[in-house]
């Protein structure tokens, strides 16, 4: 397992994403206001609107790793007794994720590439 993923949740992804983007001095050659990957290569830092209010008392944050094998990890998850707050889904562009908490109630996110293609 490695570090995959820092998604920063925000009900204002252009205005975020375009903060990070100038911070970071780089272009992904998006405006779009629902998902935005900023950084896509290594640790890969995106912004995302998952439709809910953001009341910015440090629920904004999530952490995703990428996993081979999402089968193997989803009972691993389970055997730890983490609560599952979606089970392992197949995305529209090819990813299956899945999300728990852990035992802070930070939302942990494991996700597989068809692949290992995250782009």
């Amino acid at each position: 397992m490695r570090l995959g993923e820092v998604g920063l949740l925000t009900n204002k992804v252009a205005v975020l994403a375009n903060f990070y983007k100038a911070l970071l001095e780089t272009d992904n050659g998006s405006n779009d206001t629902v998902h935005q990957v900023i950084i896509g290569e290594g640790t890969m830092l995106t912004i995302y609107n998952d439709g809910s209010v953001k009341n910015n008392a440090n629920q904004n944050m999530c952490i995703a790793f990428t996993v081979e094998d999402m089968e193997r990890e989803y009972q691993k998850v389970l055997a730890l007794g983490a609560e599952i707050i979606e089970k392992p889904t197949k995305r529209p562009w090819g990813a299956v994720n899945m999300s728990f908490y852990d035992p802070d109630r930070n939302i942990v996110y494991l996700r597989s590439f068809l692949g290992n293609n995250p782009n």
